[in-house]
């Protein structure tokens, strides 16, 4: 059972501490007087930003009192996520509570795949379950078919971000995503979360054909839902490759990289103003094969060190991340000082501050706050 670490005085919390100032006619007051576009916008394009923006993987969810109190009503998490009006709730929570500068999407990356001939479920305790996987060629000649026309097959999608848009319009930055290629396939192969990735890395040597099938068909899938969501309101979309840590580097580019960047270079082909942020999680054995990626930016996972993670890539990378998540079980001063440290080693620009992996469930509320406080009090001091 996880140990919570909670404040010495909530009192202490609650008086807010005086913002560091900003001295008149910086560059920081410049930039943020002529700016038009929400920040983390802004910064995932390459624009100069008078600070790094903040939000988080996971930012809406379990850790949140508001969304327990919707799961009696809405048992299961494909209703939560489904009923157009509680998404957009649950999907605004965060931002209400924190004022963080993203607003993401409240669904799961498996949620285009019932467009594609595979349905899943997600169980409390076990997680996405798919109870029919794809093991064979028969298998995804009988049952996966293109998802292309995402407005059919997912209408309460456009529908929550559309609403989402209205409501964050020159507020905050509104956050689309998807899995990519090698996660979904890897979900839809194995049937559910796995230790070792076991059924579909065999694949990848007793029937590559089979693998690159699903993996081709699902790309072109990903591309439309991802499209879909832009065309609905998405200002930003972000690249899920959860399953990451499962490969090897030799594996990640013969597996995913090239999947990926298929959906990202034809995302960018349709869409040239929507930056794409690409996240692979447990990727820091193979983070110098991302540097030449189309992605807008790369989110780094927690096992990284950020600085090494900076020199690795070269500062002309855009990076996210990558506090680890438990810090946010610590106390105060040592989730400020984490904040701070990760400010400073990726350096001013280039850079939006979010945590290594998502929430964990069970992080107090109050310290979700301190974190995102922290990263826009922050002034970093140059080096």
């Amino acid at each position: 059972v996880m140990l919570r670490v909670f404040f010495t005085s909530v009192l202490a919390f609650s008086a807010p501490q005086a913002p560091r100032p900003v001295a008149r006619g910086t560059h920081a007051s410049r930039v943020a007087m002529a700016a038009g576009d929400p920040v983390l916008l802004r910064a995932a394009r390459g624009e100069a930003v008078e600070r790094p923006p903040v939000w988080m993987m996971r930012q809406a969810g379990r850790h949140m009192k508001k969304y327990r109190d919707l799961v009696d009503k809405y048992p299961t998490f494909r209703e939560r996520s489904e009923i157009a009006e509680v998404s957009t709730q649950i999907s605004l929570q965060p931002w209400e509570a924190y004022k963080t500068d993203g607003v993401i999407l409240f669904s799961d990356i498996l949620t285009p795949l019932p467009g594609c001939g595979i349905e899943f479920d997600i169980l409390p305790g076990k997680g996405p379950q798919i109870a029919d996987p794809i093991r064979s060629m028969d298998d995804f000649k009988s049952r996966v078919k293109p998802l292309d026309d995402p407005a059919k097959s997912h209408p309460f999608l456009g529908e929550i971000l559309s609403s989402l848009r209205k409501e964050t319009e020159g507020k905050t930055t509104l956050i689309g995503f998807v899995g990519a290629p090698w996660t979904l396939a890897a979900y839809s192969i194995e049937g559910g979360a796995t230790k070792n990735c076991e059924i579909a890395k065999r694949m990848m040597h007793e029937s590559p054909e089979t693998l690159d099938a699903l993996l081709d068909s699902l790309t072109d899938s990903i591309v439309e839902y991802a499209s879909y969501q832009i065309r609905s309101g998405a200002q930003m979309m972000q690249l899920f490759d959860s399953w990451g840590q499962h490969l090897s580097p030799q594996q990640f580019l013969r597996f995913a990289k090239p999947f990926a960047e298929r959906v990202t270079v034809e995302l960018k082909a349709r869409h040239p103003e929507t930056p794409i942020i690409y996240f692979a999680h447990g990727s820091s054995g193979y983070l110098e094969l991302q540097k030449d990626m189309s992605a807008d930016m790369l989110s780094l996972d927690w096992r990284c060190d950020m600085k090494t993670a900076r020199q690795t890539l070269g500062h002309g990378v855009k990076v996210a991340g990558n506090v680890d998540p438990l810090i946010l079980f610590a106390g105060e001063a040592d989730i400020r000082a984490a904040v701070r440290e990760c400010i400073d080693d990726a350096g001013r620009q280039g850079h939006v501050l979010n945590l290594g992996h998502g929430i964990l469930q069970g992080t107090p509320e109050e310290n979700v706050a301190v974190f995102v406080d922290e990263a826009k009090r922050y002034v970093r001091v140059p080096a």
